[in-house]
């Protein structure tokens, strides 16, 4: 019987790109070892059989968070040829891998923000270099929209003109498992996408531009994640440090909430389904939580 990868695959489609990789990646891998390991057809599979997997990955020195995610594609994609009938039983529902501890990226400080954006728009450049402040204006449109919105880096490029509203400040996102979110903007982030689009794109268009694309790369076409994570790299904070782009998503939920943001109102900011991600995601800083008990206990 055949296993339905490709089936399985295009199944996904609801899920972001990079979830959809991994998964097909994962899957596929999984398969080829039970082939090579004498089990040539998925009715074959049991739990046994799923541990042994899991134990060979640790042969092979996976780290505990990669453990988890392949543990997690093999339950999806066993769901997938239960509802199918390939199989008659899910294996895969007791399947359980050791969690990784979550990493976060390095928070700035609501300081540091400030001056990384502000040295970003203070970038001085010669006027007959349209190419340069094409490059410059697109930098500090990317920048401001990461913090001043939280996006993903993926939501960010994947913006398109009709998506973006400065006139009345708002962003519509469509963001994990294709579902669409609109996003308020601030004034500093509408005026940098406003002078991006004004002075900033119209230099970047070639023809191999597409037509709705908002940020662009040097070549014309739509800015990947990887352009974006090397301009996010280009400015640093003012000890030098480089950031990633989820560095600006995270200090964008951090930094309402230490301002008194409720936690409802940022999980709905960052387009989380579970408000225990965002509890874990946006962590509370000993400030905050010190108001908070200042604020509310009766014996403080």
């Amino acid at each position: 019987m055949s296993w339905a990868v490709d089936e399985f695959v295009a199944s996904l489609a609801g899920a972001s790109g990079h979830t959809a990789e991994a998964y097909e990646r994962d899957v596929r891998q999984f398969v080829a070892w039970a082939e090579r390991g004498g089990c040539p057809s998925p009715e074959q599979l049991d739990h046994t059989t799923l541990r042994r997997y899991l134990a060979f990955l640790t042969t092979r020195q996976f780290a505990r968070r990669s453990m988890a995610r392949k543990a997690a594609s093999l339950r999806a994609y066993l769901r997938y040829l239960h509802r199918q009938g390939i199989i008659t039983t899910d294996p895969g529902r007791s399947l359980r891998a050791p969690k990784g501890e979550a990493r976060l990226p390095r928070v700035p400080r609501q300081a540091e923000a400030a001056a990384l954006l502000d040295a970003a728009s203070a970038t001085e450049l010669e006027d007959d270099d349209a190419a340069g402040a094409a490059t410059a204006w697109r930098d500090l449109a990317v920048l401001e929209v990461l913090y001043g919105a939280g996006l993903r880096v993926s939501e960010c490029c994947g913006l398109t003109l009709e998506s973006v509203d400065t006139n009345r400040g708002f962003l519509t996102v469509l963001g994990k498992g294709s579902k669409e979110r609109r996003l308020p903007l601030g004034e500093p982030a509408k005026a940098a996408l406003r002078g991006y689009l004004a002075h900033g794109r119209p230099e970047l268009v070639t023809e191999r531009t597409p037509p709705d694309a908002v940020f662009l790369n040097a070549l014309g076409r739509r800015l990947t994640t990887r352009d974006a994570r090397r301009i996010v790299a280009r400015h640093p904070l003012p000890d030098g440090q480089a950031l990633h782009p989820h560095a600006l998503r995270h200090a964008f939920a951090t930094h309402l909430l230490e301002r008194g943001a409720d936690l409802r109102a940022v999980q709905e900011l960052l387009g989380h389904t579970d408000l225990a991600t965002t509890q874990i995601y946006t962590h509370l800083t000993r400030e905050r939580l010190r108001a908070v008990y200042d604020a509310t206990h009766p014996r403080a």
